[in-house]
């Protein structure tokens, strides 16, 4: 099982582009809304239905957290202690974690970045560095040990091509990449 945090403020098209692609190739994929109100406002007013909220995550369940990025968004993460516990245990646990755009900087705050290798926005560069992330400068996407990454908004396809890739194989995400003709 997938799970998709959606903090209030989230970037849509970085949560909805990886989303529907996951979906095309029948990855279970789950939005989850910080609160009770399923009902989440991303950063430009369109408002999205998650399916469930944070405290009816199965981590027993879950494969991967992706975390969209979004200034918003990822500060309405980032006051979540649930939240902020939830991506410690995910990495704690091995388990697969992606975030793109600011919101590798919760890795930062989570402390778990150490050595490894990502890529981000440019606006939280400075945070992963100071954590101890190696920025990969020239690439839209990027993968060390269970830590998937993507850049920003407009590598949004990408990343989802990625977690496919993290999930299945590369066969598989170059298949649909192919079938959309991307």
């Amino acid at each position: 099982m997938v799970y998709m945090l959606l903090g209030e403020g989230f970037e849509e098209i970085e949560a909805i582009a990886p989303l529907d692609l996951l979906r095309r190739v029948d990855v279970d994929v789950t939005t989850v809304s910080l609160t009770d109100d399923l009902l989440v406002r991303g950063g430009h007013d369109i408002i999205v239905q998650a399916d469930i909220s944070l405290g009816d995550v199965n981590f027993d369940t879950l494969e991967m957290l992706v975390l969209p990025g979004g200034g918003s968004g990822v500060n309405s993460i980032a006051n979540s202690s649930d939240a902020m516990d939830l991506i410690f245990r995910v990495w704690k646990e091995k388990k697969k974690l992606a975030a793109i755009c600011a919101a590798p900087s919760l890795l930062a705050k989570s402390g778990v970045l150490e050595g490894l290798k990502l890529v981000c926005h440019p606006g939280v560069s400075k945070i992963v560095i100071d954590a101890g992330g190696i920025l990969q400068t020239e690439c839209k996407t990027f993968t060390d040990e269970n830590l998937i990454t993507g850049k920003s908004a407009g590598t949004s396809m990408d990343f989802g091509f990625e977690l496919i890739a993290a999930l299945y194989n590369r066969e598989t995400a170059d298949n649909l990449r192919s079938e959309i003709f991307y």
